[in-house]
């Protein structure tokens, strides 16, 4: 049978946000895929050397909406190292509460996500109703329903009100029975099962292979959790269990995020009712010591991994973000092998992708130069219009009249 390679983005109805993935098909049956990133640079690793420590939580904490708390954790955490500061016990608490209520936040839209990626838009109306209240819990904590600005340097900004408790072990009641229903569709649905059962097979060993992480890297039996790991924040003092399965496929990593759900609820209950009295923060130096530190957090996707480097300034030296799709991204291809092409959507959706957060550029050698110079802006520039103008476009034309038409 003839091969047909097909290009799936970096537009495309299937992706949310630019990747490019090169698919090979024999039939309707995938052969071969190749993946390509750089879409997408926003360039947050150099704009945090130009901006000052306080400035650059703000600044993390957007690299992702749905993982906000996660991303200014792992930063505070690594220059909390450097400066020598000690987080009162109640800060590291509430810095844990946040924390676990965005996971609850993320795998239920992940569910919802995956809901509508099969067609199966009931369970996402439903698993997005339930995510509000989340959602509206975490606005009356913060006063932001994303972005919830609760980190800061040897602490958080806000402190939990008695009210505010009782409000979050409601909710954990109200989210935990949502959840049991859910765990009972996944494990019961027959047309669900039988639509995720075998489809983006990742083995142990390629998971292991690849540095599978998060709950792509669980469904194939890696019981590797930073929070278990490499204790941080509260997590030390907690009692919860690393969730794995052995499916090694898509159902799998559905049954870890809603294994997932019931630890949380089990974490959220003993972080309010054995949360101490005290500080929330201490006070922290406006310049940082000459140091460097590398932090890790369990995101809701996976690992996060930020290395930080202080020059005795304001101002870092140096931040480097990995996220957890780019450390997923590499078992997506082997994903993808033998599965068929309707399969693609939900394959990659099953790690619950952020091209946003991996934030990645590609530089490009100049193939002309025999000395393997890289080509800057003005040369990619007059490659590109020399590109366009063998394929009969000539934009050169259209540009000085816009040109005369801005003079005039």
């Amino acid at each position: 049978m003839a091969k047909v390679t097909i290009p799936i983005g970096p537009q495309h109805p299937a992706l949310k946000e630019p990747a490019c993935f090169t698919i090979t098909l024999s039939g309707e049956q995938i052969t071969e895929v190749d993946m390509r990133l750089g879409y997408n640079h926003r360039g947050v690793e150099k704009a945090c050397e130009e901006r000052t420590y306080l400035q650059d939580i703000y600044l993390l904490e957007r690299v992702c909406g749905i993982c906000s708390h996660a991303h200014s954790s792992a930063f505070v955490q690594a220059v909390e190292e450097i400066a020598a500061l000690e987080v009162p016990k109640r800060g590291l608490y509430i810095r844990t509460i946040i924390g676990e209520l965005e996971r609850i936040h993320s795998h239920l839209l992940w569910l919802g996500v995956a809901g509508h990626e099969i067609g199966f838009d009931t369970l996402l109306m439903y698993s997005w109703r339930d995510r509000e209240v989340v959602m509206e819990l975490l606005a009356r904590i913060s006063g932001n329903r994303v972005n919830y600005a609760m980190n800061t340097f040897g602490g958080v900004r806000r402190d939990l009100t008695p009210d505010l408790c009782a409000e979050i072990l409601a909710a954990v009641d109200i989210l935990e029975e949502r959840t049991k229903y859910y765990i009972g569709v996944v494990m019961e649905e027959v047309t669900l099962i039988q639509r995720l059962s075998g489809v983006g097979y990742l083995s142990h060993e390629d998971a292991v292979a690849r540095g599978a992480v998060g709950p792509t890297g669980r469904a194939s039996e890696i019981a590797s959790d930073t929070r278990k790991d490499d204790p941080y924040a509260a997590y030390p003092y907690l009692d919860f269990h690393t969730v794995t399965d052995n499916h090694c496929d898509v159902y799998g990593r559905a049954l870890v995020r809603v294994g997932e759900l019931m630890q949380t609820y089990k974490i959220l209950r003993q972080l309010v009712q054995e949360l101490p009295d005290g500080p929330i923060v201490v006070k922290a130096p406006r310049k940082i010591p000459a140091g460097e530190a590398l932090s890790r957090y369990e995101a809701p996707r996976g690992e996060d991994v930020y290395y930080v480097k202080a020059n005795g300034t304001d101002k870092p030296e140096r931040v480097k973000v990995r996220a957890p799709t780019l450390a997923n991204l590499a078992s997506v291809a082997k994903m993808m092998e033998n599965n068929y092409l309707a399969d693609v959507p939900i394959i990659l959706a099953a790690i619950d992708p952020c091209f946003s957060c991996t934030d990645r550029m590609i530089e490009t050698l100049n193939m002309d130069s025999r000395a393997g110079r890289l080509t800057d802006f003005r040369q990619l520039r007059q490659f590109s219009i020399n590109w366009y103008k063998k394929r009969g476009l000539d934009f050169t034309a259209l540009n000085k009249k816009l040109i005369l038409k801005q003079d005039s």
